[in-house]
């Protein structure tokens, strides 16, 4: 099925694309410090174990049920949905391991520990902090799946997805939000540059 018109995936692209712009944006004009601190903040125990959960939730593991239940269930295309994933690996290992490899996280900037809101119980990396890995992965499986499927539920529940999981990063202390914008921009690289392999 030819989807290259599909409105929902063009809206749910430009959604991405401008929340990206605007994390950049706000992140070079007032400092990738003060937009970690304004969203950095602590809403109590019950928020903690849920966005500790929303951060799982856009681990690496992720793909292997997607694929099974994407693939396996719904007879959708695999070979689209792996390259998804290999491009999604790709554009932010890459870049965190070879370019932005000595980019500090949050824990390890300037910014004074006792003003960073952390989570007992997750560790506290320091390093390889553009761009968000697990910003990345939400939003590739975001875009997917709303390219796949034509529904608008799975725009809007996807959206909320993809936005909770990258705002998880900066909730327990891992990225800035400019890592999110880079992020979800490798995650619309991701999609198009997989749409054109495989000419869906």
């Amino acid at each position: 099925m030819n989807i290259n018109n599909h409105v929902e995936y063009k809206t749910a692209r430009f959604i991405s694309l401008l929340l990206a712009v605007i994390l950049i944006a706000g992140s070079l004009i007032w400092g990738r410090e003060t937009a970690f601190l304004l969203f950095n903040k602590d809403l109590g125990t019950i928020a903690d174990s849920f966005f500790v959960f929303c951060s799982n939730m856009a681990e690496g593991w992720i793909w292997i049920p997607y694929l099974f239940i994407v693939f396996g269930y719904f007879k959708k295309d695999w070979q689209f949905i792996f390259l998804c994933f290999v491009f999604s690996t790709l554009f932010t290992q890459i870049p965190k391991q070879l370019f932005f490899d000595k980019i500090t996280r949050p824990f390890a900037s300037d910014i004074p520990k006792s003003l960073i809101h952390t989570v007992k119980g997750v560790e506290m990396h320091t390093l390889n902090s553009f761009p968000s890995g697990h910003t990345a992965t939400a939003f590739t499986l975001f875009l997917l799946t709303i390219y796949l499927f034509e529904n608008k539920w799975i725009l809007a529940i996807g959206f909320i997805y993809a936005l909770l999981c990258g705002y998880s990063r900066v909730y327990l202390g891992q990225h800035f939000p400019l890592d999110l914008g880079g992020g979800i921009l490798a995650a619309i690289s991701s999609i198009e540059i997989s749409k054109r392999i495989r000419k869906i």
